[in-house]
């Protein structure tokens, strides 16, 4: 089999989403004069952002009461009063300021300047359209990559095969010649083997579990072993 065709997930992969979170909760605290400490917000935030992802994916709730219900469920964890009007208003806040922290996994552009001269590289993300340009755009990966494929341009989310088959043919790619590479199991590499590309899993911390049979990396680039 030839590969030809790279499609890459966004967030957890290339782009290093928790940090960059934890920067832009740092920011808006601030700004909006939120008296709770940072590292007790995430720790409970994190885990319902994880939690709430996995809803949206799964047409449980919509991107306002995800962007809603995350900020309402940790305030309410941590014990600190907060109005309706001021979580939208931090929620809105949260979405503007995002994509000003670029923070990249270690060896991202090592990976795509290596992968560039071989491949053709795309990106297919559940990300909300209006940031994931503009995460890229700011931190330098958008010139790697032919096609952006957002799960909103789609209609529906990863894993649904509807994502992967609408990004093939977009890139005029086939699931032989195609190969995605993400940090979801369930979203990017089930989702994919499901459709019938091959699949790299990117495991960088040690509490992600990986499948049985599927290849997987613990920095971007060891991907360099298969590609």
């Amino acid at each position: 089999m030839k590969i030809e065709h790279v499609f890459f997930d966004l967030d957890h992969t290339l782009w290093d989403f928790e940090k960059n979170s934890a920067l832009t909760f740092e920011k808006i605290f601030i700004e909006n004069n939120i008296d709770v400490k940072i590292d007790d917000f995430l720790e409970v935030y994190v885990p319902l952002n994880l939690k709430y992802w996995k809803l949206y994916r799964n047409e449980k709730v919509s991107k306002e009461e995800l962007r809603y219900a995350r900020l309402k469920k940790s305030f309410d964890a941590v014990n600190y009063s907060i109005s309706d009007d001021l979580i939208e208003q931090l929620a809105t806040a949260y979405i503007d300021n995002l994509s000003e922290f670029n923070y990249l996994f270690e060896g991202t552009f090592e990976l795509l300047d290596y992968l560039k001269e071989k491949y053709t590289l795309h990106i297919i993300t559940n990300g909300f359209e209006e940031v994931q340009n503009k995460k890229m755009v700011n931190s330098k990966l958008y010139h790697y990559f032919d096609q952006i494929i957002t799960s909103e341009s789609v209609g529906v989310k990863k894993p649904n095969p509807k994502v992967f088959n609408f990004a093939l043919e977009s890139a005029n790619a086939r699931k032989d010649n195609s190969i995605m590479i993400g940090d979801s199991l369930e979203a990017d590499i089930q989702g994919a083997l499901d459709v019938g590309l091959e699949a790299i899993h990117c495991v960088f911390d040690d509490l992600t579990a990986t499948g049985k049979n599927i290849v997987s990396v613990k920095k971007l680039l060891e991907i360099k072993q298969y590609l």
